[in-house]
């Protein structure tokens, strides 16, 4: 969500031309990188998580390369993209740590898929709300 607002802030200083372009885009990305977290957090089955928590991070990447491109655009100054960029980073490795943790889970137990209500002490669903709030 932290993500998703600083997205926000920053195509506020596009220029008003990109409105329909560049912004809106940027900012379908930004919304869905939490949306997909919260929609695969409500599925029944961690499998189910797995393919939302992929969508998110291609969200996040889809986002990233955006706002790469305003920066190549000058439309952002350098030092604010550097900053989104270290911040979506760190949302990437929080995603791909909750994807592997699934993983393993999943590889660990006899294969078969493990509903959201009994998860093991790793909690992937307090995880999820972490990552959701980056």
């Amino acid at each position: 969500m932290k993500l998703a607002r600083a997205a926000y802030q920053l195509s506020d200083g596009l220029p008003k031309k990109e409105a329909f372009g560049l912004i809106a885009q940027l900012r379908r990305a930004a919304v869905s990188v939490p949306s997909n977290i919260a929609e695969g957090h409500g599925r029944l089955t961690d499998l189910q998580f797995r393919h939302f928590l992929g969508n998110a991070r291609g969200s996040l990447y889809e986002l990233q390369t955006q706002i790469e491109l305003a920066r190549d655009l000058g439309f952002l100054d350098a030092e604010r993209v550097s900053e989104f960029m270290e911040q979506g980073s760190e949302v990437a490795r929080l995603i791909n740590g909750l994807i592997a943790s699934m993983r393993e889970m999943k590889q660990s137990a006899s294969g078969a898929l493990t509903p959201l209500t009994a998860r093991s002490a790793a909690n992937p669903a307090s995880t999820a709300k972490k990552v959701l709030h980056q």
